[in-house]
């Protein structure tokens, strides 16, 4: 396999499988989509992903900080494609004046919007009286540091943060994972029965109108690779499973702008 193929491969792959899922695909603040005007590098650059895959839709596209390209997220993944459509980079693009990669405000502002479209109704929620910070999280009730996280909730609202879940099941719609959480999500008391659910214990069957579907399809638009995935009120990802006094500590400094 080539280089170029080995690069392009695992995004065609995810593309495929997960993107096609998308069915509303929305830009982030500043950004384009797809709908942009015929001729722009914005619209060649969308032209190009084509050809590549059909199922490939950006959902933002922006001038790069490198003069002739364009910063497109796809499926949670930034990449850089040149204005005319040509060339396309995939990888960390870092800035050393800043000490970061170029392209993760993009990604955090993408998923600041996504997290946000989801109202507090849909939401399992855990919180302190007065929380300093607020996460969301994409978790699943099957995966081992998603229920370690949930063992130690109270922890977590004791270093002030409340946290805010969604729905992943990472085994897919089809999947005995989906349907226990869609009992969770229709169940009278969410919190008791996600609890129950994470610590391996009946959940009673239930089925309603839910939003489990959504967030699952938000998490995969969002670039989610594992769960837990938790997310600062800014979008910016804080990672999977973090201990609760190290969270509060990323959480400190990112309100520092450190």
């Amino acid at each position: 396999m080539n280089v170029t193929a080995r690069l392009l491969l695992p995004l065609l792959l995810f593309g495929s499988s997960s993107l096609s899922a998308c069915a509303e695909p929305a830009p982030a603040p500043g950004g384009q989509s797809a709908g942009a005007p015929p001729g722009s590098a914005a619209a060649r650059v969308t032209n190009a992903l084509k050809k590549l895959d059909p199922n490939l839709t950006p959902e933002h596209i922006q001038p790069a900080p490198v003069a002739g390209f364009q910063q497109v997220i796809v499926g949670g993944q930034v990449l850089y494609v040149s204005n005319d459509g040509k060339y396309l980079m995939q990888g960390t693009l870092y800035d050393i004046d800043k000490r970061r990669d170029a392209g993760s405000a993009a990604l955090a502002g993408m998923r600041k919007e996504l997290a946000d479209s989801v109202p507090l109704e849909d939401r399992i929620v855990f919180s302190p009286p007065n929380p300093k910070y607020t996460v969301t999280v994409f978790t699943d009730v099957e995966c081992g540091f998603c229920r370690r996280m949930h063992s130690q909730i109270e922890q977590y609202m004791a270093q002030g943060i409340e946290v805010q879940y969604l729905a992943f099941p990472r085994m897919g719609p089809a999947s005995a994972d989906f349907r226990k959480m869609v009992s969770v999500w229709c169940a009278k008391d969410r919190r008791q029965a996600l609890t129950l659910a994470k610590l391996d214990k009946p959940v009673p069957e239930a089925n309603c109108t839910n939003p489990v579907a959504m967030q699952y399809r938000l998490g995969q638009r969002a670039g989610l690779e594992g769960t837990p995935m938790v997310l600062a009120e800014d979008g910016t990802q804080l990672g999977g499973y973090v201990p609760p006094v190290e969270l509060r500590k990323m959480l400190d400094q990112l309100a520092a702008g450190s």
